[in-house]
């Protein structure tokens, strides 16, 4: 007999990531019991959710503290189709045993491709070349503080699913890549084509640093003035992680006086930054709006992924996204 299970999923999220190819692979392993539910239509269902044994999660889910999960006394298991799962997570969930699974090792795919897309653009100085050219200059195609590629040193700033990504993809680029983390064992960061060194040396001896730090206690606020006025004539930085491991103010102030420096911020703290933030008007920061991480189409590898695991979890097989309570304090 199915376990019985339901989807608790943002209803324009839905349909992204869970494709029909998907979510007939789901029901022919489930018994969905009810159309895809929102977190907030929980409070209201009459759907019975104390048969529900499975949920099916993505962006927005419910946190499933006491309260909540009074409601759920026969679940077993929650596979997330999103990132991280620290907005639902608590110490009850793990106290009743609940096993969690998320698609963040398959979200991190496309935040490490743009991230390598980033760096190349940076090491050639490509956004400095877009601005002077919409501004009505010539088109300037050598400058002396262009690093290039070959040759070229990154910096990445933790080696978590996208770190270890990234530095994976760098190989073929014949950079030198180095890289701050210290719960990676050296021999394991030369595997995927880092070395290790410290947080100030990264920054003083990289053209480009790429920060994919997750926002911990320790790491807020991390990365301080100190760390951008010792960056290389020409640099770049590149966040993709959380805005606030930066200290925004202390980064605006360097990068106000040293306009060779330039950066790529995908998060700021807040997200979006304030209508009258200086990283609005600096001209050298470019703005994306937290789109480094699954879109579009991308959203498919994600509910593919889940099916794949709900199926593991069927056989008794292990989880390869499973998150166990002693890696939320470092986890994104």
């Amino acid at each position: 007999m199915s376990l019985r299970a339901i989807y608790v999923v943002d209803a324009e999220i839905f349909p992204l990531v869970f494709s029909p190819a998907e979510q007939q692979a789901l029901a022919a392993r489930l018994d969905f019991i009810a159309p895809p539910l929102t977190a907030a239509d929980l409070a209201s269902t009459t759907v019975p959710l104390d048969t529900v044994e499975v949920i099916l999660s993505s962006w927005s889910p419910p946190v499933m503290d006491e309260h909540m999960l009074a409601r759920f006394p026969k679940l077993r298991a929650i596979f997330h189709a999103a990132g991280t799962v620290k907005p639902f997570v608590t110490a009850a969930l793990w106290q009743r045993g609940i096993r969690v699974s998320s698609a963040a090792r398959v979200n991190a795919v496309p935040v490490a491709e743009f991230t390598v897309s980033q760096i190349v653009f940076c090491l050639k100085h490509g956004w400095q070349r877009v601005f002077e050219v919409r501004a009505g200059s010539h088109f300037r195609r050598e400058d002396e503080s262009v690093p290039g590629i070959h040759g070229a040193t990154i910096g990445l700033l933790s080696l978590g699913h996208t770190g270890r990504l990234v530095a994976q993809r760098l190989q073929p680029l014949e950079a030198e890549v180095l890289a701050c983390d210290p719960f990676v064992p050296p021999e394991q960061a030369r595997e995927w084509g880092a070395t290790l060194c410290g947080l100030d040396e990264v920054f003083a001896r990289s053209d480009v640093v790429s920060c994919h730090t997750p926002l911990l206690p320790e790491t807020t606020g991390m990365i301080r003035a100190r760390h951008f006025a010792s960056m290389r004539p020409g640099a770049s930085f590149i966040n993709t992680a959380r805005g606030a491991v930066v200290n925004e103010p202390e980064m605006v102030a360097v990068l106000s006086r040293r306009p060779d420096l330039f950066a790529v911020l995908d998060v700021t703290a807040p997200e979006p930054p304030a209508p009258d933030s200086p990283l609005r008007q600096l001209p050298n920061v470019v703005l994306t709006p937290h789109i480094a991480g699954s879109l579009g189409r991308e959203y498919q590898k994600i509910g593919r992924m889940m099916a794949d695991e709900v199926e593991r979890y069927l056989r008794g097989k292990p989880l390869l996204g499973e998150v166990t309570p002693d890696q939320i304090p470092l986890i994104a």
